[in-house]
């Protein structure tokens, strides 16, 4: 346990995902820790999420809890089966050096850092389901911490990509016109780093749609005080979206 945390912590320094290693198309993270912390912090923010069913009488307050910690982990395995295999096309496409397998390390790392970000949030929500009995306000809020840990994560990866999505070979052009494996790589051109930025935020929408609505089809997370427990709830004519409407409306009408 204590050899994981000193791993999460090498890897939200940036260790794992340092310049040199990107440029030559390795992530050197070790992936059995990966999913081991992935779990860990899933698991906990989880039973933090449950809590709220479980603390307060709901029907079916337990087997929420147990619900909860179960799902958060499997809402990120999920997206990540989804979204993987555009990432790694697009990836090429704007001239990543990264392999299927690293590419792979660097999303899961991405995700261990937005469970991360989102488990340091555990307390907070915590601390607000003790003393709030608002269905509507405490489901903002987890919604509020994933979109921010989210874009935590997101900038991590737009980091690392920073390096990985660059032009030019491995290794650039000597003075007799042979190529040095010692040399620096080519600098991008503007061009090709322009492309490579759009490409990378149209995979960042689409990462963010579907782990939206990922969440909606693995529902109900929070537990709902005037529904009974079930595992999943499948309404296939609604979405996140609409959903989050709904959500609002109801905040609203209670101020």
């Amino acid at each position: 346990m204590k050899q994981l945390f000193k791993h999460l912590d090498q890897l939200l320094r940036g260790d794992f995902t340092r310049a040199e290693d990107l440029r030559e198309g390795r992530v050197p993270v070790p992936s059995r820790w990966l999913v081991g912390a992935s779990l860990l912090c899933g698991g906990f923010y989880g039973l933090c999420m449950g809590l709220y069913a479980a603390s307060g009488g709901i029907q079916g307050g337990a087997q929420q809890f147990v619900s909860s910690a179960i799902k958060v982990p499997l809402l990120f395995l999920f997206t990540l089966i989804v979204t993987f295999p555009s990432l790694y096309v697009f990836a090429a496409l704007a001239g990543s050096r990264l392999r299927v397998h690293d590419m792979l390390r660097l999303l899961v790392s991405t995700i261990t850092v937005n469970l991360a970000v989102v488990a340091s949030f555990g307390p907070v929500i915590m601390f607000f389901t003790l003393f709030t009995t608002s269905h509507a306000f405490i489901s903002l809020l987890n919604v509020l911490f994933f979109v921010l840990s989210g874009a935590v994560s997101l900038g991590f990866l737009s980091r690392a990509t920073r390096v990985v999505f660059q032009g030019g070979s491995a290794a650039a052009t000597d003075e007799g016109g042979q190529q040095g494996p010692d040399s620096a790589p080519a600098p991008p051109s503007r061009g090709a780093q322009g492309r490579a930025r759009s490409i990378f935020r149209a995979w960042i929408l689409i990462y963010g749609v579907v782990g939206a609505q990922m969440g909606w089809v693995l529902r109900p997370f929070v537990g709902n005080p005037n529904l009974e427990f079930v595992w999943f709830r499948h309404h296939r004519e609604s979405n996140i979206f609409a959903a989050l409407m709904d959500l609002l409306r109801d905040v609203g009408g209670g101020w």
